[in-house]
C-alpha cells in the first residue's frame, strides 16, 4: 500500500487539538477560551489536567515526523488522537482526507484496522501466540485466509531479520527482537500511516541504535507516512525529516533538525538544542551565500571551484574547506552551481553553534 494524501497535499491534519482529562473538562475548556488560564490555574479551579492544548500539525505523505518533548508534554497523548484510541475535548482530524471524528464505532474500526498501524514502547505482544502468529495478527482480523498471512508475515519477518524466529515466543526474545516483532506486525497490515509511540526507548543504547538504524533503512523502501513519538532530540534528529517540539501540551516549534539546531523559537528549543552538535545536521543549504551575491561582491567566477551537493553535511564541508584556498561551490539536483561557501561562512557557522553550547 502506498502513501496516500488528501487534496489538500496532506497525510494527517491536526487542527486546534484540545485533551482536558477530568470530569469538569467541558467547564474546563470554556474558561480556556474565556480566560486564557495556565495548566496549574485549571488543575486548581477544575480539578482538570490539560494534556492537550490546541495543537495544529500539517504531516506530509510519506515522511517521517518526530513529535518530541519531555515527560508530560503531551507528545503521547497528541498521538493517540490520529487513531482515536482519545477522543479529545475540541478541534479536527483528517487522515488522509477522511474526517477521524465523524466515523462511528464501527467504521472507525476498520480504518484503523486497514489504514493506521501503531508500535508500542511495551511491544505489546501477544504471549500464547507464536512470533509469526503475533505478526499475522492485524490481517487475521482483517479475515485474510492463513496461507496469505502466513505469507506475509514470512515476508515481513525477512524485512527485520527475524528469519528463523517465526516458531518462538516472546518470553525466548530479548527486547530488542520482541520490538522488531512489534514492528514487523505493524508493517505486514500494509497501513498507509505508522504511529510509533517511544518505540525504542526501553532498550538499551546500542540495541536502540541498532533499531533507529534498521528502521531508518526501511523506511527509506517503504514510504509510509510516520508519526514517532520521542523524548531523544538525538533521536528525533536522526530519524526525522521534521520535528515538532511540544511543552505543557503545545506546540512550541515545528521544523527541519536544521531548522530548529540553528533558528531554535525559543530559549526552551535553545537548551533542548544545546548539546546537539551541527557537524552532521547543518547542511550546504543553510550555509551557503547565493552564487550571483558572490560573483558580484567579490567581481570573480566561481566555476573551477570544487563543487558540493546541497545536502552535504557541515563537517564534510569543513574537511573539504582544509584543502583548497578557494571557496567551494554548492549544486542543486539539477547539477546547477547555487551557491558559494567561504571558510568565513564556515567559522561563522562553528562559532554560532560554539556561543549556543
Amino acid at each position: 500500500m502506498t502513501s496516500v494524501s488528501s487534496p489538500s497535499g496532506s497525510a494527517i491534519e491536526i487542527s486546534g487539538i484540545w485533551k482536558i482529562f477530568g470530569e469538569r473538562a467541558d467547564e474546563a475548556l470554556q474558561a480556556l477560551h474565556r480566560e486564557a488560564l495556565d495548566k496549574e490555574a485549571i488543575l486548581k479551579r477544575f480539578n482538570c489536567v490539560v494534556g492537550v492544548a490546541d495543537a495544529t500539525m500539517d504531516i506530509r505523505p510519506g515522511e517521517i515526523f518526530c513529535i518530541m518533548g519531555l515527560s508530560g508534554s503531551g507528545k503521547s497523548t497528541l498521538v493517540r488522537h490520529i487513531n482515536r484510541l482519545l477522543e479529545p475535548s475540541a478541534g479536527s482530524i483528517r487522515v488522509n482526507g477522511e474526517d477521524i471524528m465523524a466515523m462511528n464505532e464501527s467504521t472507525l474500526r476498520k480504518y484503523r484496522n486497514e489504514h493506521i498501524s501503531m508500535v508500542f514502547q511495551n511491544f505489546a505482544l501477544m504471549p500464547h501466540r507464536s512470533v509469526i502468529d503475533n505478526i499475522a495478527m492485524p490481517l487475521e482480523i482483517r479475515g485474510v485466509n492463513k496461507n496469505q498471512r502466513m505469507e506475509t508475515a514470512q515476508r515481513t519477518m525477512e524485512l527485520v531479520e527475524l528469519t528463523n524466529w517465526g516458531n518462538k515466543y516472546a518470553h525466548e526474545l530479548s527486547g530488542g527482537m520482541q520490538q522488531r516483532v512489534g514492528l514487523a506486525r505493524a508493517l505486514a497490515a500494509d497501513p498507509e500511516i505508522l504511529l510509533m509511540d517511544e518505540p525504542f526507548s526501553a532498550l538499551d543504547p546500542l540495541i536502540r541504535r541498532q533499531l533507529q538504524t534498521e528502521f531508518m533503512r526501511l523506511a527509506a523502501g517503504f514510504n509510509k507516512t510516520t508519526v514517532f513519538i520521542t523524548h531523544d532530540l538525538d533521536e528525533a534528529v536522526r530519524i526525522g525529516d521534521r520535528i515538532s517540539i511540544m511543552r505543557d501540551g503545545r506546540v512550541v516549534q515545528t521544523g527541519t533538525p536544521e531548522d530548529i539546531v540553528m533558528h531554535p523559537a525559543d530559549d526552551y528549543v535553545a537548551e533542548f538544542v544545546a548539546g546537539i552538535s551541527r557537524l552532521k545536521i547543518v547542511k550546504a543549504r543553510a550555509v551557503m551565500q547565493p552564487i550571483g551575491d558572490y560573483e558580484q561582491a567579490h567581481g570573480s567566477l566561481v566555476a573551477d571551484a570544487i563543487a558540493f551537493d546541497e545536502q552535504t553535511s557541515l563537517g564534510t564541508l569543513i574537511d573539504a574547506s582544509l584543502t583548497t584556498e578557494s571557496p567551494l561551490a554548492v549544486v542543486d539536483g539539477s547539477g546547477h552551481r547555487v551557491g558559494v561557501i567561504t571558510r568565513t561562512d564556515l567559522l561563522k557557522i562553528v562559532a554560532d553553534g560554539n556561543e549556543a553550547d
